[in-house]
């Protein structure tokens, strides 16, 4: 059991809502990152585009423990993580919560999801403004990336989406905590409007945990 992955697990959703380091004191701040509006609309357009998404994923922590699984993405407000063997960890968000749950020790707990890291991708409506604030756009290697940061605590943390262009499509993720330990998730195998079974994501379900274990086992 590789209990690294899960701490890198638990980072991307029971950290404190989107992590960016902490500034010490230093001298005069260099001029604000350059914001590609024009971009930002395309990326707020797909996203709230965005209905279902199915994907592998390679999650890499800082200091180097990886773990691999499929993603799912039912928007809004669902979201799965099913880490493949010998991880035991399943991550899903449902009904304004995110579970997470240890198959091996059978211990299930819960947050809220809108103060987790990717609580954003799981609203109605996505807006890269008002309590969220963009602090830079980039691109290279062919992605654009979007850093964020929740408006009224920079200090809890920051968010960077990396998205392919042409055409749009969600790629990547990292989040950088308040201790400056950074999460890395790349997707691959990427589907989109793919149909997804709402059960998959219904924790509150009392069968939910049964059909997981004969999921496991089968």
């Amino acid at each position: 059991m590789q209990r690294r992955t899960l701490i890198a697990a638990a980072a991307l959703f029971s950290a404190p809502a989107l992590a960016q380091q902490s500034r010490p004191a230093a001298p005069p701040p260099a001029p604000a990152p350059a914001i590609d509006r024009a971009a930002l609309a395309r990326v707020e357009a797909y996203l709230n585009g965005l209905r279902t998404l199915k994907a592998r994923f390679l999650q890499v922590a800082q200091n180097g423990a990886s773990a691999e699984g499929t993603a799912l993405i039912s928007r809004p407000g669902r979201m799965r993580f099913d880490y493949n063997p010998p991880e035991p960890m399943l991550l899903v968000a449902s009904g304004g919560q995110v579970m997470m749950y240890d198959r091996d020790l059978r211990q299930p707990s819960t947050v809220p999801a809108s103060s987790t890291p990717l609580g954003l991708l799981l609203r109605s409506e996505i807006r890269l403004s008002g309590d969220i604030t963009v602090v830079g756009t980039e691109r290279s290697g062919g992605f654009l990336r979007v850093g964020l940061h929740r408006t009224g605590a920079p200090q809890e943390g920051r968010l960077t989406l990396a998205f392919q262009e042409q055409p749009m499509e969600l790629r990547q993720w990292v989040v950088l905590d308040a201790q400056g330990r950074e999460t890395r998730v790349t997707l691959y195998e990427v589907e989109t409007g793919v149909r997804l079974d709402n059960k998959l994501f219904d924790f509150n379900d009392p069968t939910f945990m049964e059909q997981e274990g004969l999921r496991r086992a089968g």
